[in-house]
């Protein structure tokens, strides 16, 4: 044999044995690098999700190398870990004997004592891959580090300031201020010395928007402005009344009462221009100019429009007060049912719309039926007895039975025992007391009542 082929035969081989280390090799650093690569991943995107969020802009590129990075380190670590197990290709060539059978040709060969095997195509050294072990601590890692980059989180750098939310109260009284200066019933003046006053609240910081004294300077300004409207809206009703009065019953109004009714529309008129919050100036001008001493030249129209307009500037204030019909039932209760007299000056003038004229020959003058109608009675019935059966099962308080009698009485008269064994009728308290009480004693209370 000559040398060439020799030195083929073992480059042959000695190839063979370093390709099989180097396979051994890479399954001990991955067996060792699975491990310590699953939880990096897992730290890792927590990381991720961490910076992102705290941090409002940052180049996706630098997360990439990142990753890179602690990876290769890691690796390396792992590597240089695994380096005490590594296979060298001396040792992969007596596994490659062992497993082809050849009888320790090639260790023989190594040693120089043999001739080197002729190559062969298919080398078997007895190894096989798991990939389902190998493969899925990469890919859960890579699972995880995507997770990181790509989950949707907003960065607190993006976020706008966080504001409290107001005190509701300040919301219903803007929202009520709206509603008045759409339906325009109230003087400007009024809403905007109220949204200034909402507005100073609101300056305030946000940490003394609940304090004790903010919420009591709201609580304070509900009020005011709750008090205001019911006192508008009340005002306006007694003024519509006062002229439904004088339009009804003008012709059958005795002058006093003419009067009466001519004050409640002055007073109701001084209440509106007195106040804090005012109705709208047009209808106040109205007001002031409709003549009600001269009745005489006052046109049917005149009257119905002002009514009109006090009725729709009244309800307008309901409404933007957020009061529904019929919330405020009080007054229609005290009122009675309409706008008429009832009955007065002594006779009846029909079952009347509300309530009648007071005075001296005319009886109180309220209302019937403040209370509300009176319901029907109830038919009780009589008490009848239940005859028990079994008075073993009876209860206290069941009626056994019902009986009429009268009682018996002893009428014939009492007898006192006196000397010497004789009875005779006693007198008065002596039917009592004589017989009940020692001679000493008897003498005491004869002295007593004498």
């Amino acid at each position: 044999m000559t040398e060439g082929p020799v030195n083929r035969n073992r480059d042959h081989w000695q190839a063979k044995a370093k390709q099989v280390a180097r396979t051994v090799n890479f399954a001990w650093w991955l067996e060792t690098f699975s491990a310590p690569l699953l939880t990096a991943a897992i730290l890792g995107a927590v990381a991720l999700i961490v910076v992102r969020r705290e941090v409002s802009h940052v180049n996706p590129w630098i997360l990439y190398g990142s990753i890179g990075g602690g990876v290769l380190l890691l690796g390396l670590g792992c590597w240089a870990w695994a380096k005490r197990k590594f296979e060298r290709p001396a040792e992969s060539m007596v596994r490659m004997e062992a497993a082809m059978r050849m009888r320790n040709s090639l260790s023989a060969a190594s040693a120089g004592v043999a001739p080197w095997p002729a190559p062969v195509e298919k080398i078997d050294a007895g190894l096989s891959w798991q990939w389902p072990r190998l493969l899925v601590p990469p890919l859960g890692a890579l699972v995880l580090l995507a997770a990181g980059l790509f989950i949707p989180v907003s960065a607190l750098g993006t976020r706008g300031p966080t504001t409290p939310e107001e005190p509701q109260a300040w919301k219903q009284l803007t929202t009520e201020l709206d509603r008045l200066t759409k339906e325009d019933v109230v003087d400007e003046k009024y809403l905007e010395d109220t949204r200034k006053r909402i507005d100073e609240l609101k300056a305030q910081e946000e940490e003394q928007w609940f304090s004790h004294s903010s919420l009591e300077a709201t609580d304070s300004l509900k009020k005011s402005h709750r008090a205001e409207t019911e006192r508008v809206s009340k005002e306006l009703g007694r003024a519509d009344k006062a002229l439904g009065a004088l339009e009804k019953n003008a012709g059958a109004m005795n002058e006093a009462e003419k009067n009466r009714q001519i004050e409640e529309f002055d007073q109701a008129l001084k209440g509106l221009q007195n106040g804090a919050m005012k109705p709208n100036p047009g209808l106040l001008e109205q007001m002031k100019q409709l003549g009600l001493k001269d009745m005489a030249n006052l046109t049917p129209e005149q009257m119905e429009q002002m009514r009109e307009n006090l009725k729709k500037n009244g309800e307008a204030m309901k409404k933007a007060a957020g009061k529904g019909e019929g919330e405020d039932w009080s007054d229609e209760l005290l009122a009675g049912d309409g706008d008429g007299e009832g009955k007065g000056d002594g006779e009846d003038k029909g079952d009347g719309d509300g309530n009648g004229n007071g005075g001296v020959d005319r009886g109180p003058g309220h209302a019937n039926g403040v209370l509300g109608k009176e319901k029907d009675a109830i038919e009780t019935g009589k008490l009848t007895g239940i005859e028990a059966k079994d008075l073993s099962k009876a209860t206290p308080g069941d009626l056994l039975e019902l009986q009429d009698g009268e009682h018996d009485v002893d009428k014939s008269a009492s007898r006192i025992s006196q000397g010497g064994g004789t009875d005779a009728t006693g007198k008065g308290g002596d039917r009592v007391w004589r017989d009940a009480l020692d001679p000493a004693e008897q003498q005491t209370l004869k002295r007593f009542f004498e």
